[in-house]
């Protein structure tokens, strides 16, 4: 008697209290788009609610309230209950329980992360997660190396590198966050360098280089006097013979030119390194 009842508890489903609507189901196919199939279908979202929200309480502690992960389970429920379809001889259980939990899972892939990472490396994470959590039992609490990583979980020790390095991307952390090993208050905006202003000079000057050759030489000499033997306008205008508002307008006329065409060359630049995926550094 004992062990018929050990069996039954064995054999119970988690679920075996969800309502029978089959019969509901069955009105739905047979009734035309309208008022009445739609109130069906919602007296029948009703109906399951409480299994959805069981679905989402498995979720909890992950960063996320637990009512909004009752909102997306149910949202989850609702489209199970307009796709399904019983014609295919599937219990409505059977194939809501997956629905709603993609719907969970596809919740915390695109509003959850701080960081973009692609589903691909998110698998990876769980996959990395999952036999880290696993081998540290086996281990004594002692955490498995890259190489029991993958012989544990399948994957090659790239992928597990991949895998440890998205187990990070998870959620930022602030520039003011203090750093585990001070006791002064030195944060992460301690560690950041100032900008070198020399950098920017370097490719200032790398990006005009090619417009200054092709200049005529009067505009290229008059721009080598001002800005690299740094005499004055007047000065400029004895050495050529013309006057200095001359020499003033040719210099701003040249410089716009020159920006112009940098600017240009850099947006033709970015846009090719766009379709290439990474960005070019702006001029």
């Amino acid at each position: 008697m004992n062990a018929v009842c050990f069996r039954a508890k064995r054999a119970r489903h988690p679920h075996d209290d969800a309502p029978d609507t089959a019969a509901d189901f069955q009105r739905i196919a047979a009734l035309p788009d309208g008022p009445e199939r739609d109130a069906l279908r919602q007296q029948v979202v009703r109906e399951w609610i409480p299994m959805a929200h069981r679905l989402a309480g498995r979720y909890r502690n992950r960063g996320e309230a637990l009512e909004d992960l009752q909102q997306v389970a149910a949202l989850g429920l609702v489209k199970a209950v307009a796709r399904y379809d019983p014609a295919r001889g599937t219990a409505f259980e059977s194939y809501a329980v997956p629905t709603i939990i993609g719907e969970i899972k596809r919740h915390f892939r695109d509003h959850m992360w701080d960081v973009h990472v692609p589903r691909r490396v998110q698998h990876l994470r769980n996959q990395v997660r999952a036999s880290h959590r696993e081998l540290s039992l086996t281990l004594g609490g002692r955490s498995p190396s890259v190489a029991q990583l993958a012989e544990h979980s399948g994957l090659s020790q790239e992928d597990v590198l991949l895998g440890m390095e998205a187990l990070e991307s998870y959620s930022t952390l602030s520039l003011d966050a203090e750093l585990p090993s001070a006791d002064d208050g030195y944060s992460l905006q301690d560690t950041l360098t100032s900008p070198e202003p020399g950098f920017d000079l370097v490719l200032y000057r790398e990006a005009v280089k090619p417009q200054l050759r092709c200049l005529p030489e009067r505009e290229r000499r008059i721009l080598y006097l001002r800005f690299f033997c740094e005499m004055t306008q007047s000065r400029i205008a004895e050495q050529l013979g013309i006057s200095q508002m001359h020499v003033s307008r040719l210099i701003n006329q040249t410089c716009d030119r020159i920006h112009r065409r940098v600017e240009a060359e850099w947006c033709r630049e970015n846009e090719a390194a766009v379709t290439a995926g990474v960005r070019a550094p702006a001029p």
